[in-house]
């Protein structure tokens, strides 16, 4: 009897251990198939992003293993505010929204840019028609800035405004603000604003589209350089995929080759030759003109 009753505790035992690893493959399974959510601040024309995103998801997917989706946001406070309750693990932001996604998730890293983020400029731009040829031509004029959170359409912008001597109150009525680059081009171009601020990159593909006429919209000042946009990584997802998954994301997009015609067209619509790696660190700058005019707070 005290064999049977041996025999039966080992049976028990082993049953409990059976049920236990049974138990944690679904679990292990749904983990691995828990999408990685992707988005970006709506900067541009949403076509344009439509195009792009899905093609970064598709991409990424094959390069993580894991799969990969594409969530639009309706506005750049939604990319911020998505990214804080967890509903978004992978954004690309511009600098200000990044410095605000960040420090509002404890362990959020910024951790790829461009090329041409390190060195980055606004363009100031204005209408023909307006006799501006300097930044002191734009007292007593009107001006747009693009989104109210736009790093290259309206922070930077207002921070070397300030460095010429030009305030908001010098400008004809308040300063408006288009909601994305493309707008203030539009805006400009049509006379309904003297002059507005935009991203570089943005006003020369613009530029080499041909679509503005160059009859009516002229550049007329380029800021310093300073680093603006990049992704952010949310620590949720590496908390799901593992420590390693920073730098896994990192080499994902490292290896986009331009001698490839797929990685080419992604690389093109960002407007980049490469991606490199970037540090939190590096929006310092960011930070400080942020607070200084009241789009960061404590």
């Amino acid at each position: 009897m005290r064999v049977y009753f041996r025999a039966l505790s080992i049976l028990i035992v082993l049953g409990s251990m059976l049920a236990a690893c049974g138990a944690a493959t679904p679990a292990a399974e749904t983990k691995a198939a828990t999408p990685l959510i992707i988005s970006a601040i709506p900067d541009q024309d949403p076509e344009k992003l439509n195009r792009l995103y899905p093609q970064v998801a598709a991409y990424l997917s094959a390069e993580l293993g894991i799969p990969v989706e594409y969530k639009p946001v309706t506005d750049y406070t939604a990319a911020v505010t998505a990214f804080k309750v967890g509903d978004l693990d992978l954004v690309w932001y511009g600098g200000l929204t990044g410095v605000q996604a960040r420090l509002q998730v404890p362990g959020a890293q910024a951790i790829v840019q461009r090329d041409i983020d390190a060195t980055f400029h606004s363009i100031f731009i204005t209408n023909s028609a307006s006799g501006i040829a300097s930044i002191a031509d734009l007292k007593g004029k009107t001006f747009t800035f693009g989104s109210e959170t736009s790093t290259s359409g309206r922070l930077m912008p207002q921070y070397f405004l300030g460095q010429e001597g030009i305030q908001l109150s010098d400008f004809k009525g308040e300063a408006g603000f288009s909601g994305s680059h493309d707008k203030t081009i539009g805006l400009v171009e049509s006379g309904t604003y003297d002059a507005g601020a935009v991203n570089e990159q943005v006003w020369k593909k613009t530029l080499a589209d041909g679509k503005v006429d160059q009859s009516k919209v002229v550049a007329f000042y380029t800021t310093p350089a300073y680093y603006d946009y990049h992704w952010v990584l949310n620590p949720g997802a590496v908390d799901r995929y593992g420590a390693d998954f920073t730098q896994k994301v990192q080499q994902a997009f490292f290896k986009l080759d331009p001698a490839k015609s797929a990685d080419k067209e992604i690389l093109d619509l960002f407007g980049a030759t490469k991606f490199i790696a970037t540090t939190n660190e590096n929006y310092t700058q960011i930070e400080t003109i942020g607070r200084a005019i009241g789009k960061i707070t404590p």
